[in-house]
């Protein structure tokens, strides 16, 4: 009997994976593999169900032989070891960037003779479903963890601010392709520089805690990624208690907050604007203070380090950041005003000599010619797009408002901006 093998990166199976595993079935002996957890969310989104209970899944349906695991996307090592006479797939991998895997399996095949057959595509209801599902995902019991299980599937996440439902929206859709695979971005940044701007109020904290929870509500009503909350200095430590509750409480994946004290002055001023750092045992303080008010091991604590900020040097940065590991940070965020990332990688390389494991953030804001796939190979685990969609969208709407003014009208303008009908796209409608 022939040796037929399929791939799945589904979670949720419809009538049209059914259909074609039962036209599989036909030509042979079935083989199915299932994508692993790591490269479903790098493919396609958080898997709903955990590998183990897929593998469940699938070895329940008649006409499945047996089910093995595929490490990636790619077939090639799959293939090899198994060498099906057929693999069967839908017809839809023939354009965007899945052609390249087609093409490769075909040459793999070809190795020993084997067949790709290919039946057409079936649309159904069920992306509507998963969309349903995926609102479940915002639930707060179920959003909170999200942060930590993807750092476990993925070696670098890469996370863009949001500042309304709007900008939040933008961060939840937007997905390109491209020949590595498809991207899109894994979590939501709520900055405390970009909720202040968007309310026309400086960045000094001036925008209180309460406010900064309304954003967070608007972002978290219309969507469903994890959100890291600017968190700045954390303020007192009696404050800070009560607003990691708050925070955990409401679906929040983690918050960071930077160990500077007085005043807040944005970061970027360095030298230039009077930042004093806090010392290592108040700041160690605080951080143990507010891991030790979680009522869950799924929220995060993160430490962000100025060291690099204030021109005190790496060494300074160093103990800092182990230190704030002993007193239970969950990661560090190590910042840099440097137009280049070499203090960033000089950092990243020397911690990771003693701590292989606790996830590095970095905000690579001035020194942006640095890839996210650079970054991760010095150990940074989460890159953080800190504040560009309010940046961006700031000159764009002076430029409508002054074309408006110069003719008297907005026809000129119309070639700025999005039609009713896109924005209407955006929303949600129900």
């Amino acid at each position: 009997m022939k040796q037929v093998y399929i791939c799945f990166s589904t979670d949720i199976l419809h009538n049209g994976h059914l259909a074609i595993l039962k036209r599989a079935a036909v030509l042979g002996e079935v083989t199915v593999g299932l994508l692993t957890d790591e490269a479903v969310a790098a493919y396609k989104h958080y898997p709903l169900i955990p590998l183990e209970e897929r593998v469940q899944m699938f070895e329940s349906l008649k006409g499945v032989h047996r089910v093995v695991v595929q490490e990636s996307l790619d077939y090639t090592d799959i293939l090899r070891r198994l060498k099906p006479d057929i693999v069967v797939h839908g017809d839809d991998w023939r354009v965007g960037y899945q052609a390249n895997i087609r093409q490769r399996v075909l040459e793999v095949l070809a190795e020993w003779g084997g067949e790709l057959v290919e039946y057409p595509y079936t649309h159904t209801p069920t992306e509507e479903t998963l969309s349903a599902l995926d609102q479940l995902l915002s639930l707060p019991e179920s959003r909170r963890s999200r942060l930590r299980k993807l750092l476990s599937y993925k070696p670098c996440l890469s996370v863009l601010e949001a500042h309304n439902g709007l900008t939040g929206l933008i961060v939840e859709k937007t997905c390109v392709e491209t020949a590595e695979g498809r991207r899109q971005f894994d979590a939501m940044w709520v900055s405390s520089l970009c909720d202040s701007t968007a309310k026309g109020k400086p960045d000094i904290e001036l925008v209180d805690m309460t406010s900064r929870l309304k954003t967070l509500e608007e972002i978290m009503e219309v969507t469903t990624k994890p959100i890291i909350l600017d968190g700045d200095t954390g303020g007192q430590v009696e404050h800070f208690v009560y607003n990691v509750q708050t925070l955990e409480r409401m679906g929040i994946s983690a918050i960071i907050i930077e160990d500077k004290k007085g005043l807040k002055k944005n970061s970027l001023f360095g030298l230039g604007a009077d930042q004093a750092q806090d010392d290592v045992a108040s700041f160690c303080q605080k951080i143990t203070a507010g891991k030790s008010a979680q009522k869950t091991k799924d929220f995060m604590v993160i430490a962000r380090c100025e060291s690099l900020i204030l021109e005190r040097g790496l060494e300074d940065a160093l103990m800092r950041c182990h230190a704030y590991v002993r007193a239970g940070a969950d990661g560090v965020m190590i910042h840099s005003r440097q137009k280049t990332p070499d203090e960033v990688y000089a950092f990243c390389e020397a911690f990771r000599r003693d701590d292989p494991k606790t996830p590095i953030v970095a905000v690579p804001t001035t020194y942006n010619a640095a890839t996210e796939q650079e970054l991760a190979r010095h150990g940074v685990n989460i890159v953080i797009h800190a504040n560009h969609l309010i940046r961006s969208a700031f000159p764009a709407m002076q430029q409508t408002a002054r074309s408006i003014l110069t003719n008297g009208r907005s026809l000129e303008a119309d070639s700025l901006c999005m039609s009713i009908k896109e924005i209407l796209a955006l929303l949600p409608n129900k």
